[in-house]
């Protein structure tokens, strides 16, 4: 059996210089077969809730969602390090909830880790998830919970004093205990800057190459919708043809073209006999032919009970 990735075995990879893969992952099949193709770390992220349940934000999406949706995923997945994201306002409030939250996604899903957004603000929570045997994975530059306060989904880190406080944000997560950093939507020369002065992996979206390694949103990378964003690339359009899929699939129950023969189910021929010997016309119940079946049903078992004889040891 092959063993389970950790959070160690991710810090050696970073080590080595091998490029990591993270890939986000909300239900059961898609973590099976990202799993099966050898990506070492699954993502639940909370983005679920734009790509999966519609919403226009991350915000909406509780800690029942996540912990619903995290517990597929590691059903599916028998290698990869599954991360689970703390979903908005279930780590805000202080680390003590935090921790109480935490605590229930690790329990209740299986999970390998947790993921929560903010750099200097978030890092005593960190700390403290982390002093209780909860590895953390940290999240800065666009934290999407706080898109309300950005004014948006833009790039972070473009005048030298936000840039500066990114790296701040990156340093004070790795000294909390955060095992890797996403760094979302920054300007791929201060990516590079952060990647060198943390002793972590980053882990970038729409960050450039020089990070420890890269993320996407499955959705984007298969085509599913008709949009990505720039920092997306499409390896396959299965958006467009799930639609044809299932258009040829309608197109073929109209015209009577689907099931046939080949779709189709039998039974033995005595049996259909029986069936339509017993069936009432339209008109009729079903009772009597219910009182039928139960005779034919009771004849062996009558006979072979009275064929028994009784003893008593």
């Amino acid at each position: 059996m092959t063993k389970p990735i950790t959070v160690l075995d991710l810090q050696h990879m970073r080590e080595q210089g091998k490029p990591i893969t993270m890939l986000t992952a909300y239900d059961y099949p898609t973590a099976q077969l990202a799993d099966e193709a050898g990506v070492p770390i699954l993502l639940v992220g909370d983005s679920l809730g734009m790509v999966v349940l519609g919403y226009d934000s991350t915000v909406p999406v509780t800690l029942d969602d996540m912990i619903h949706h995290g517990r597929a995923v590691v059903r599916g997945a028998k290698r990869a390090h599954v991360v689970v994201d703390m979903p908005f306002g279930s780590y805000q409030t202080g680390w003590q909830d935090a921790l109480r939250n935490a605590t229930r996604i690790m329990q209740e899903t299986g999970c390998g880790s947790v993921k929560l957004e903010g750099g200097v603000r978030s890092a005593e929570t960190v700390q403290r998830l982390v002093e209780a045997g909860i590895p953390v994975m940290g999240h800065i530059g666009l934290t999407p919970q706080s898109v309300n306060a950005f004014g948006g989904f833009r790039v972070q880190g473009k005048t030298p004093r936000d840039a500066v406080h990114l790296i701040g944000d990156a340093k004070a997560l790795a000294e909390a205990g955060a095992y890797a950093i996403v760094l979302e939507l920054v300007p791929t020369a201060l990516a590079h800057m952060i990647t060198q002065r943390v002793s972590v992996p980053t882990i970038g979206i729409g960050a450039g190459p020089f990070c420890s390694g890269q993320v996407q949103v499955v959705h984007d990378l298969l085509g599913i919708y008709p949009t990505a964003p720039k920092h997306a690339r499409r390896f396959a359009e299965l958006g467009s043809a799930t639609r044809d899929a299932i258009i040829e699939y309608r197109t073929a129950v109209e015209a009577g073209a689907f099931p046939t023969a080949n779709e189709s189910f039998y039974m033995d021929e005595h049996a259909l006999d029986l069936i339509r010997q017993m069936a009432p016309s339209a008109e009729q119940d079903m009772s009597e032919a219910e009182r039928v079946l139960r005779e034919v049903e009771d004849a062996p078992r009558s006979a072979s009970t009275s064929d028994t004889p009784t003893t008593v040891d």
